[in-house]
């Protein structure tokens, strides 16, 4: 187990975005906080540190809890390779997806519980009694008992989720029930998500949340845009030296020169060309060679200077996550089997993990250099990938499942694909944005009011502080 290192972010920030009696009920919300938390820790645990929407999260979330007096710390649990081949067959298994299609064995639960006591050998006795403990996702919640009889608080976060179980979520909860049972309280993003043997009254309801400050989500004006691609080698015709962005310390970092982010010895995307961007974790779930398929085999729906773009991290930088160079790879066999003309319209990237928020400030780059951002997922949790490009006021089209549809409003602030798995009415759906601009627009304000209202991050800290005083006023 390692600690992540964190920040302090002052909440007097948010007073940029949101409106006064906003900000007000935040401070109200943060001085009760103080009050509830004096003399204890909030500690978070979960699988990586960057790489996924979780880390993004923690990131910022636990850097305005420190902003606002308490005492919150984030660990990353240290796992091998079998035991996280376990943790993502739960992940596929609780999405409803057969996954790898291999069982859940007796010698896998052996061997999950043992990684995790290993984790909490020499880390458990820095917890005190009376701190709280949040758990996230299945890696974690074999720990839940454990901490428990230490003392602590136990709150155990799931942040995937189906909107309807069937063999394969019931097989997922059947290994996580004996330990998400022994947690305190449960947090989940949709009400859908929730095992129906969990007491609801000890359930809470937290979506997800975008900080509008970071690297990630912070304003770029265009030619910072067009600069940061062209050093990056992922489009051309950069015509600015503004390459600077803000990195999580208060420091001022600046986009490196990079070759070979573009997979294939492909070329940078031409100046003038639309594109159609999906960025996603190298994921079945995902669907990146669905959407690259749905493109390929349509291109003459789609105007003559669009593009396709799918873009996931630098597979080797995520550690949590075994199938992502299969997934990888797939893809660029799909690509590589395309004729000439239609491969020069296809493009894979992969951006370097090395530096959290270099990579972050490439995404802002390439989703406000979008003309539509596609999430085209088969499943999803909650899907900050949506949530990043709307609050940036971009056209987005995203599956009608799980948490994409509290923040979607079909025809309002994005269009939705009701079957994720029709490649034709996806490819229709696309191709009718890129033509036209005017709806895209209009969807892009609508996207941007929605997450203003819904989806930032002073929400997200009132309802962790709610859940807080629940555990510790009874």
């Amino acid at each position: 187990m390692r600690e992540v290192e964190i920040g302090a972010l002052p909440l007097g920030r948010f007073a940029e975005v949101i409106p006064p009696d906003r900000v007000a009920a935040l401070e109200e919300a943060a001085a009760v906080a103080r009050r509830l938390l004096a003399g204890r820790i909030v500690w978070n645990v979960n699988s990586t540190a960057h790489g996924g929407g979780v880390a993004e999260i923690l990131q910022t979330l636990l850097a305005y809890g420190r902003g606002a007096g308490v005492d919150t710390r984030w660990c990353v649990l240290a796992g091998d390779q079998r035991f996280f081949a376990t943790t993502k067959r739960l992940h596929n298994l609780l999405h409803g997806m057969a996954g790898d299609g291999k069982d859940l064995t007796d010698d896998d639960r052996t061997h999950y519980e043992a990684v995790l006591e290993r984790n909490l050998d020499g880390w458990r006795s820095r917890v005190r009694p009376g701190d709280i403990v949040l758990l996230h996702d299945p890696q974690t919640a074999g720990m839940a008992a454990p901490l428990r009889a230490h003392g602590a608080h136990v709150v155990w976060r799931c942040h995937i989720g189906a909107d309807r179980t069937d063999e394969h979520t019931d097989r997922g909860w059947a290994f996580l029930r004996p330990y998400v049972e022994q947690a305190d309280a449960w947090v989940f993003s949709r009400s859908a998500y929730v095992p129906a043997w969990l007491p609801r009254e000890r359930v809470h309801l937290i979506a997800p949340s975008l900080d509008p400050f970071t690297a990630k989500n912070a304003p770029i004006p265009p030619a910072g845009v067009r600069a940061a691609l062209d050093l990056a080698g992922i489009a051309a015709n950069g015509d600015s030296d503004d390459l600077g962005y803000p990195r999580r310390d208060g420091t001022q970092g600046a986009v490196r020169p990079h070759s070979g982010l573009l997979l294939d010895e492909d070329r940078p995307l031409p100046a003038g060309a639309q594109v159609l961007l999906q960025v996603s974790r190298w994921d079945h779930l995902k669907d990146m060679g669905g959407v690259l398929s749905g493109v390929a085999d349509h291109l003459d729906r789609f105007p003559a200077e669009a593009h396709l773009l799918l873009v996931g991290p630098d597979v080797s930088g995520v550690s949590d996550d075994p199938e992502g160079a299969e997934v990888l790879a797939e893809c660029r066999d799909l690509r590589a089997a395309l004729p000439r003309a239609a491969r020069e319209r296809v493009h894979l990237c992969c951006l370097p993990m090395d530096d959290v928020d270099e990579n972050a400030h490439l995404v802002n780059a390439l989703q406000r250099r979008a003309s539509v951002v596609v999430q085209k997922s088969l499943v999803e949790g909650f899907g900050l990938t949506v949530t990043e490009p709307m609050w940036k006021a971009r056209a987005v089209l995203a599956s009608a499942v799980g948490g994409i549809v509290d923040q979607v409003e079909d025809g309002v602030s994005g269009v939705l694909l009701d079957d994720p798995t029709d490649l034709d009415r996806f490819a229709a759906l696309a191709a009718d944005l890129l033509g036209d601009p005017e709806r895209r627009e209009l969807l892009g304000a609508g996207a941007h009011a929605r997450v203003l209202d819904r989806f930032l991050g002073d929400r997200h800290l009132i309802d962790y502080g709610r859940l807080f005083g629940s555990l510790l006023e009874g």
